[in-house]
């Protein structure tokens, strides 16, 4: 029997280590998966955007790229709104997409792409549509090198069912595409800037955990003597936050942003827009320090014209850095104040989980209403995908996104801390995490309402907000019934215990937590 592109898709996959597929299939996409190998895993999931957010958990936490299969444009349409959390969130995905058999297209058949490559821009790194049936292998190389490459993102390629049997034209994976490298020259007067300036300060931003760079970064702040912040709206932790020169958290917004770095007089951003808001600022911007930014992602760069732009990978200029720069003997810098001691069941919950979590958990958030009481009482201290959250807006990515992570890395426990509201956007995601046996751990903080709206809603002078009010789920029911470990708690004195069943089950266990 003769090669067919299904063959050639199946081996470049192979060779890619790109055996994990996540996906909700359907008739067009049965072609790619009939005869399926006994080497590859099929990760099913019961809903689209799940498989999307799964996907990227998976992609975060193993440092790999992703393959995701999708049902035509209509799994498509299903999938967008976590393909808004991928784009923002720099996932290495490759999105495989069925499409109708290429006789029939003229004719714009049922479950026919319009237009494919135009449904789900501009969150897309790029989309390939082959013009052959046997340019499909060279496509698949072509999106896995593009969405492997910094800037990293999602790229589409639709595929007609038919397409699948043809012959292929040969096609070579290609050795990986090395990042750009900042240049030298201007890395060493960055050190000087910094050596000379005496009050530096740094803004860690999501690439710097991305690239694995974390522990790098403590040493050129340490030399430095320099306070780090997290920059606004960070999907990623990429500083221990129990470390002495860690200084918190920038608000996303102008003016709260300037007002925290006033004092410095030269701020190095690292692996982060400079910067991302979220709430606009009354009254004129006071203006920043001298900012210098160090991305590979040129659209960043190019949105901060008062910032010194160096384009090029940052795990690779915060190594060279720390060896350019003088270990400073300038004071150190104040530590923050200590946060209150918990007051209400969820900041104990976040407490609890300091104290029980082994050092090497990784934590998913989605709930945002309690993140504020997050950061307060459990620092995030692993210095490798300690941490992940919603990245895009898009609500419903931390539950299945927790599953995801949780099957790249079953040496670690996961643990998903989500919100009532958020968990709903995704609660399919829990059946996906017993059929695969994934060790995470879902607390599910439930206020009985979407209290983030709410609050954001009155912070802007509006009052009684439809839309808001939740309760009445009961969620360990919810999650006993799609086959998880399950219990319910409203009381501090049933909290630990309770947090120590479900860190301790074989798989996935559910904590509804009433707050």
């Amino acid at each position: 029997m003769s090669v067919t592109v299904r063959d050639a898709v199946r081996d470049l996959l192979r060779e890619f280590g790109t055996t994990t597929v996540f996906g909700n299939p359907g008739s067009t996409e049965a072609g790619f998966l009939t005869d399926w190998p006994s080497d590859f895993r099929y990760v099913l999931a019961l809903h689209e955007a799940v498989a999307v957010a799964m996907a990227d958990g998976y992609a975060q936490a193993g440092a790999r790229p992703v393959l995701l299969n999708l049902h035509a444009a209509g799994g498509l349409g299903n999938a967008m709104g976590q393909l808004v959390n991928a784009f923002h969130n720099h996932t290495p995905m490759v999105v495989l997409a069925g499409q109708q058999d290429r006789a029939m297209l003229p004719e714009d058949p049922f479950l026919a792409f319009l237009d494919g490559p135009a449904l789900p821009r501009p969150y897309l790194k790029a989309a390939i549509e082959p013009a052959r049936a046997k340019d499909v292998p060279a496509a698949v190389v072509r999106a896995h090198r593009l969405a492997a490459t910094s800037p990293r993102g999602p790229v589409l390629v639709t595929v007609p069912a038919d397409d699948w049997d043809a012959e292929p034209a040969p096609a070579l994976a290609g050795p990986p595409i090395r990042p750009s490298t900042v240049d030298s020259e201007a890395l060493a007067e960055l050190a000087a800037v910094l050596d000379n300036a005496e009050r530096p300060a740094i803004v860690a931003g999501p690439a710097v955990d991305a690239e694995r760079a974390v522990t790098d970064l403590v040493v050129l702040a340490e030399r430095l003597r320099a306070g780090v912040w997290a920059a606004p709206m960070s999907a990623r932790c990429s500083f221990p936050e129990d470390h002495p020169l860690f200084h918190g958290f920038l608000a996303p917004t102008r003016q709260a942003i300037a007002d925290a770095l006033a004092g410095h007089d030269a701020v190095l951003v690292l692996g982060a827009p400079a910067f991302t808001y979220h709430v606009p600022s009354d009254g004129p911007d006071v203006p920043h320090p001298r900012l210098y930014l160090i991305s590979d992602d040129d659209s960043a760069l190019a949105r901060a014209p008062h910032a010194i732009g160096l384009c090029g990978a940052v795990g690779k200029a915060i190594v060279t850095l720390a060896g350019l720069v003088t270990a400073s003997d300038r004071p150190v810098p104040p530590a923050r104040p200590a946060p209150p001691e918990p007051a209400g069941i969820a900041a104990t919950a976040f407490g609890t989980l300091a104290d029980l979590l082994p050092h090497n958990a990784l934590l998913v958030e989605e709930a945002p209403s309690h993140r504020d009481a997050l950061r307060a009482h459990l620092p995030i201290t692993a210095t490798e995908t300690g941490f992940l959250t919603i990245p895009g807006g898009t609500l419903g990515y931390g539950l299945p996104a927790a599953v995801g992570a949780a099957l790249a890395r079953p040496d670690r426990r996961v643990v998903a801390v989500v919100g009532d509201g958020a968990a709903m956007y995704a609660i399919q995601a829990l059946w996906t995490a017993v059929r695969e046996q994934a060790p995470v751990t879902v607390v599910v903080m439930d206020n009985e309402e979407y209290a983030a709206v709410r609050e954001l809603g009155e912070l802007s002078g509006r009052s009684r907000m439809p839309g808001t009010e939740l309760g009445g789920i009961d969620f360990a029911t919810l999650a006993r019934a799609l086959g998880c470990t399950a219990e319910t708690v409203a009381t501090q004195e049933k909290l630990e215990p309770a947090l120590r069943r479900a860190l301790a089950a074989g798989g996935p266990a559910v904590l509804h937590l009433r707050t």
